[in-house]
């Protein structure tokens, strides 16, 4: 129970009657800190952690802490924070169900209670991972689609189903339904929620984290929540605070409108650019200003939803005016809007009046936004819409000169080649939720269809909207059939392109492709473009707002000019491009808030064919040996009561040495299973058919193809290797090449410990928990880079992974290193210190050693406890069955 921590607990005066809540001024009142000046996304946390103190986990100092808040601040300080629900994705949340049912059978093997494993809080997992795009282009595309879905998934599915029976507070969102950050905004938030309490309701922040790392889209909505590993989702699910860095929190400050023709996409791309520039990885960003004041709901989701890709843990959009409004317009009751607005009034979270103190305040001027795309392969990297031509060719010369001058000869040829684009996909949460940029793309795509364009044969075309809200009043507005009419047919309601499921390109297309050895790109509104991710056969992909994504389909090219060239026939973009008006007051006579109500109607119930799914009964999941989806997992098979002291890592072989920007898709198995992979070996072995491969993505129940599929990228640079491109390594002292999971086998054989060596913002991406479990299940004992991402470090320091970075100025470059040395890491102790400095010894095959110190990324106490368990989810379960 509850206790009225430091006296704060209080009423508030509501439309419905009386609440409760836990009030931060009172703070202030007792002399304990000052409040009024902390920024919004700060006093969520306060309010969590006054709520949630029971004396033990979250104790009265963690809240002053919490409350002491200064923009001064430099020195880490560990907080506790419990979020109030979890949300899940189908590719990420499978393995977290999988573990809560492995977890039960441990536990029993334990001789505990297994219903004690248990989702504490409630749990929404919403499929949308699994659609992949194999047919489109006709109006049959999103129905074969998605029989080919259930087709393929029907075993994951049915241990959904198995799930939703199982454990409390767990509720699935069937397939087809829509992206899940955008059902999560649409639908699934509250923004202040409410629960039982004694004699009075009680009120709080709605706040979350996710197993995606777009979970960050939700604070566009005033709602606190960002993408956490499945497994620390896993022990948040448990009862377990996060235990985290109070971050600095960096204003930014948005000043004027956007110029006419500009777009949220190029606004974010800005942004993005700027603050990655900036450096705010670890931090919060929250957004300010008059230009924020004016900015729709939408385009504050398009700017939420990209914190990953600039590199903050969240960019905190604080409650307004404009958020009432979408709650209103969005179908939410009246009495949630009242309850939203007068507790986000009463506890100064209502974004009005004087601003808060900010660790640091950037600036940027909405009117200087230019058109942009991000690319070829981080979307970090912004390129103004002028320059696409030369940045392209600039990308050929530096790394494909024989293509380079390829391209040159074919100058003005109208035919698949050297810089066609072959996908074109308006796709993704970050622009499949923003009415305007949608609406933008219809306009243009009837305004082509009026002059006579067409997309040229080679462009694979898709539309994979966010919601059926999309599709809606795209078919209100009259927009729907003239995206038709240029194949941008809808293929499914997921993610699709954006996390590569793209499916495969034409056959005549592929083969072309492949033959004449050509660099291909793709165009996508997505918000991830790294390399291998979007399609096997695209070497370059950009990201773009969808009326952008039209246009280069249009064109078939990324190195068109539409400044000073014509689409066709005489036709330039800016003949077709739809003025800023003509976007507004068509948006306003086509969405109301009648289609989200519809949209969201028994959204849990409406799916028949799910519905039909046949349910496993029992408490404790029946494994299947003969399953080739899901698989118990080896993490808790041979789990001793109490855990083994701390082991010095010695004799270590080096897997993989990696540099800069390394990200969980190059890590993480990702996309289409490859026919000569060892995962495919595997499938095989167990019957599968090399047409039922799947993706890996819908594998992550079988940790089996995941270790398989970990390092397997098409597109990583092991630099132990002389110029290979791809998933292999080097066995030593053999001299063997292999694939890295053979490599990892035969150390694993010979039992020998490895480490990997890597560069600057290792673990870049999406928060994939596969990224750390494949890392540990190859036997790789620690990571020691020249800096890390904050999420992937997280992740590797739970599961049982040493993260160790290199000191300032040090590198494997640096240092001289080939990675063929023997690592031993001195040090290692059952009382070890954040951050701690551990010296490590690399000893040559000629004799010659090498010594040099590193950090200890164990940023808190409570991470040390996890890493000397194996991992959080041991260090939980043990302490479950001791109690």
């Amino acid at each position: 129970m509850n206790r009225d921590c430091l006296q704060t607990l209080d009423r508030i005066s509501l439309s419905s009657g009386e609440a409760q809540i836990y009030r931060l001024e009172n703070l202030e009142k007792q002399n304990l800190a000052n409040v009024q000046h902390l920024p919004r996304s700060i006093k969520i946390l306060l309010e969590a952690a006054l709520r949630l103190n029971d004396g033990f986990r979250i104790r009265d100092e963690d809240v002053l802490r919490i409350a002491s808040w200064s923009p001064d601040n430099t020195a880490p300080v560990e907080i506790p924070f419990r979020p109030s629900r979890v949300i899940l994705q189908d590719f990420t949340g499978v393995p977290s169900v999988v573990d809560l049912a492995a977890l039960r059978s441990a536990m029993s093997r334990l001789g505990g209670d297994p219903s004690r494993v248990n989702p504490g809080v409630p749990v929404d997992l919403v499929i949308d991972h699994s659609v992949q795009v194999d047919h489109f282009g006709s109006p049959e595309a999103l129905q074969l689609n998605s029989d080919l879905e259930f087709k393929r998934n029907r075993e994951r599915y049915e241990f959904l189903r198995w799930g939703t029976r199982s454990f409390d507070n767990f509720r699935v969102v069937p397939p087809a339904t829509g992206i899940v950050h955008q059902v999560n905004l649409e639908f699934l938030a509250e923004v202040v929620r409410q629960d039982p309490g004694e004699g009075l309701p009680l009120l709080y922040p709605d706040s979350l984290v996710g197993t995606d790392s777009h979970t960050t889209m939700i604070n566009g909505l005033g709602v606190l929540g960002w993408g956490v590993g499945g497994i620390e989702a896993e022990a948040v699910m448990l009862g377990e605070p996060i235990s985290m860095l109070l971050p600095a929190v960096v204003g930014m400050r948005l000043q004027g409108q956007l110029p006419e023709g500009r777009t949220a996409t190029d606004l974010v791309l800005t942004v993005t650019e700027k603050l990655r520039e900036h450096g705010v990885v670890g931090k919060f960003v929250e957004y300010c200003g008059p230009g924020y004041a004016a900015l729709s709901l939408a385009d504050r989701a398009t700017l939420a939803n990209m914190g990953p890709e600039y590199g903050a843990t969240v960019g905190f959009c604080p409650v307004d005016d404009m958020t009432l409004d979408y709650l209103r317009l969005s179908g939410r009751s009246e009495e949630l809007i009242d309850r939203v607005e007068r507790y986000s009034r009463e506890q100064g979270l209502f974004a009005s009046g004087e601003e808060p103190q900010f660790s640091e305040t950037l600036e940027l001027d909405l009117s200087t936004v230019e058109a942009s795309l991000a690319g070829p392969a981080r979307p970090q990297d912004r390129i103004s819409l002028t320059d696409m031509p030369s940045g392209f060719r600039k990308l050929l010369d530096e790394r494909y000169p024989e293509q380079a001058e390829q391209l040159r000869n074919d100058a003005g040829e109208k035919q698949l080649g050297n810089a066609s684009v072959v996908i074109a996909a308006i796709t993704s949460c970050t622009n499949t939720s923003n009415p305007g940029v949608l609406i933008a793309a219809g306009l243009l795509a009837r305004n082509a269809v009026e002059k006579g364009l067409r997309v040229p044969d080679w462009v694979k075309t898709s539309l994979a909207p966010g919601s059926r809200v999309v599709s809606s009043y795209l078919d209100k507005a009259g927009l729907s059939s003239s995206l038709e009419k240029l194949k941008f047919h809808t293929v499914g309601y997921g993610c699709a392109v954006c996390i590569g499921n793209s499916g495969p390109l034409p056959e005549e297309v592929r083969r072309e492709v492949e033959q004449k050895d050509l660099v291909v790109a793709g165009v996508l509104s997505g918000n991830r473009n790294f390399e291998g991710r979007v399609s096997p056969h695209t070497r370059a992909n950009y990201l773009a707002s969808p009326p952008l994504v039209v246009a280069y389909a249009l064109a078939g090219r990324v190195d068109i000019d539409f400044e000073t060239e014509a689409i066709a026939d005489g036709v330039f973009l800016r003949d077709i491009w739809p003025s800023n008006d003509e976007v507004r007051n068509l948006m306003e006579s086509s969405l109301g808030s009648e289609q989200f109500r519809e949209a969201y109607r028994d959204v849990f119930d409406s799916n028949e064919t799910w519905n039909a799914i046949e349910v496993p009964e029992g408490q404790l999941f029946e494994w299947d040996e003969d399953s080739s989806y899901i698989r118990e997992p080896s993490f808790f098979l041979h789990l001793q009561p109490e855990p083994s002291s701390i082991e010095a890592v010695q004799s270590a072989r080096c897997l993989l040495m990696l540099g800069d920007s390394v990200t969980t898709d190059h890590i993480s198995p990702a996309g289409v299973i490859a026919k000569d992979s060892p995962a495919a070996t595997y499938l095989r072995d167990m019957g599968v058919e090399d047409r039922d491969f799947n993706s890996y993505g819908s594998r992550r129940g079988n940790h089996e193809v995941m270790m398989r599929g970990t390092f397997a990228n098409i597109r990583i640079r092991n630099e132990i290797l002389d110029g290979v491109e791809g998933g292999y390594s080097l066995h030593i002292p053999s001299g063997e090449q292999m694939s890295v999971w053979e490599v990892a086998e035969r150390y694993r054989e010979e039992k020998t410990p490895l480490v990997v060596l890597a560069g600057k913002q290792y673990g870049t991406g999406s928060s994939r928990d596969w990224a750390a479990k494949g890392t540990s299940l190859q036997g790789i004992r620690a990571v020691i880079a020249e800096s890390f991402e904050r999420i992937h470090r997280s992740n590797l320091a739970g599961f049982g992974v040493l993260p160790l970075q290199f000191q300032e100025g040090d590198s494997h470059r640096s240092l001289g290193l080939t990675g063929r040395e023997l690592f031993d890491i001195e040090g290692l102790h059952d009382s070890l210190k954040p951050g701690e400095k551990l010296r490590v010894s690399a000893r040559s095959e000629d004799g010659s050693e090498k010594q040099f110190e590193v950090v200890l990324r164990l940023d808190t106490p409570v991470e040390i406890d996890y890493y000397r368990h194996g991992g959080i989810l041991h260090s939980v379960l043990r302490r479950m069955a001791s109690d």
